[in-house]
């Protein structure tokens, strides 16, 4: 049975992620910061086996935690085959790119991009001493987004940080493509989630009068979720570095 180790998966997209890897027939542990008794309540509603998931409470961005993740994943699963590089977070208050804080840059590119390239290089690291038994040794997954091209002025940090993901799945593609490790990104696009509550009613109007996207309506975390599922499968394994775009159409250019 593989192992799936996810980022900031107590909610959300990421959430819907674990569940759709358990389906698949993975052992899934969760790295994340919500308090573990609202972690649980949501791994219990999102239909998580409890023998086969494992919570850990922690910080991304600090080594430690990330070491401790894991080091406890493969003491209750035994190894680790795939990483979803989930954990994500938005500016806390959205600013003109020139009113933009330097506190607020280091905040967003802390998680998304120190975190994201600490916790690759660090499964990485526990793939490549395992023996390559079959087509290959692992598969990491990060999660971007369309801001990772589409530009927001108010939240240029994000978008600047997305653009770091980017650049890290295919440097990871790049360095680990002949010892057995695909990796791939998934840019979801506008997804109904905690993150995007607050401008609900602004995105209600572009998909459903302005026809923003080719394909009418809200992205939903499972959306995103079946997206992972088929990069981690098997069938794939002659591909690495491909991006996948979860949005609607979104990233299509029209006239």
């Amino acid at each position: 049975m593989k192992t799936a180790m996810i980022t900031g998966a107590s909610r959300g997209i990421g959430l819907a992620i674990a569940a759709r890897l358990q389906q698949d027939g993975c052992n899934v542990a969760i790295l994340d910061l919500a308090e573990e008794s609202a972690a649980e309540a949501n791994m219990n509603a999102a239909g998580l086996e409890k023998q086969r998931r494992l919570y850990l409470r922690g910080d991304v961005t600090r080594q430690d935690c990330r070491d401790a993740f894991l080091q406890q994943t493969v003491e209750r699963f035994g190894e680790v085959n795939i990483l979803v590089n989930n954990a994500g977070v938005a500016p806390r208050v959205r600013a003109d790119l020139l009113d933009m804080s330097e506190e607020s840059f280091d905040f967003v590119l802390g998680v998304n991009v120190k975190g994201n390239l600490g916790m690759s290089q660090t499964v990485a690291r526990h793939m490549l001493a395992r023996p390559l038994t079959g087509r290959r040794r692992g598969v990491i997954v990060n999660v971007s987004s369309c801001s990772a091209y589409a530009t927001s002025t108010n939240r240029g940090e994000y978008c600047v940080s997305k653009a770091g993901v980017s650049m890290l799945t295919q440097l990871f593609a790049d360095r680990l493509a002949e010892e057995g490790v695909n990796v791939f990104e998934v840019r979801p696009g506008i997804i109904a989630t905690d993150m995007t509550a607050g401008v609900k009613e602004k995105y209600d109007d572009l998909i459903l009068n302005k026809g923003i996207l080719p394909i009418r309506r809200w992205g939903t975390p499972e959306d995103v979720a079946g997206a992972v599922s088929l990069l981690c499968d098997e069938r794939l394994c002659y591909c690495t570095g491909d991006v996948l775009n979860v949005d609607g159409g979104f990233h299509i250019q029209r006239l």
